[in-house]
């Protein structure tokens, strides 16, 4: 059974971009019924407008978390959303989404888990000098990306291209495993 799914995001929506290819395309078992940014300037709501998706972007800076998150949620339950995807979006989810989406908030991570967490994975990962990093896609709990896997590969870091070739490397594994476990968690849900 297909889950409706809200898609957050903060940046330029790649991975967005990716998901909404997969579901047009007919890959992707969820189907994402709105966009939301906290980020006025996101090039991930062009992106939703682009394909015909909603999208709204709610003003985050300068507010209480609780009163940013009731306005979300509102969004959210006019649009009947039953799946929430963290692609790209840097703010902690905190209580009052948690408590609405049990089980039902998942982040894409651009690491192998537990290894590099916080807001610069691949960069954490390429300082380190590790031979392989990954990608992880996990349920959001109250921690930074501690909640429970869903799917997770690794990635060799490339001899050549420096951090660039490693950028690119993670996200192309990022495109190709994201819909593999949006479609886990929609199983998951069932």
């Amino acid at each position: 059974m297909t889950k409706r799914a809200a898609v957050f995001v903060s940046g330029s929506g790649t991975n967005l971009e990716a998901l909404l290819k997969r579901q047009e395309a007919g890959d992707l078992e969820a189907q994402i019924v709105t966009v939301v940014s906290d980020r006025p300037d996101a090039f991930g709501l062009t992106r939703a407008r682009d394909h015909g998706i909603p999208s709204h972007y709610v003003q985050a800076k300068g507010r209480d978390k609780k009163d940013y998150e009731s306005e979300v949620l509102d969004i959210l339950r006019r649009a009947k959303v039953e799946l929430i995807i963290l692609a790209g979006y840097m703010r902690f989810v905190g209580p009052t989404l948690l408590a609405a989406y049990p089980n039902a908030i998942i982040n894409i991570h651009p690491a192998y888990l537990p290894e590099f967490p916080g807001a610069h994975g691949i960069l954490d990962a390429w300082n380190a000098g590790v031979k392989e990093t990954g990608v992880t896609v996990h349920y959001v709990d109250e921690g930074v990306d501690t909640g429970p896997v869903i799917l997770q590969e690794r990635v060799p870091v490339p001899e050549s291209g420096g951090l660039e070739a490693l950028e690119a490397a993670v996200h192309a594994k990022e495109y190709d495993l994201f819909w593999r476990a949006v479609n886990q968690a929609v199983h998951d849900q069932d």
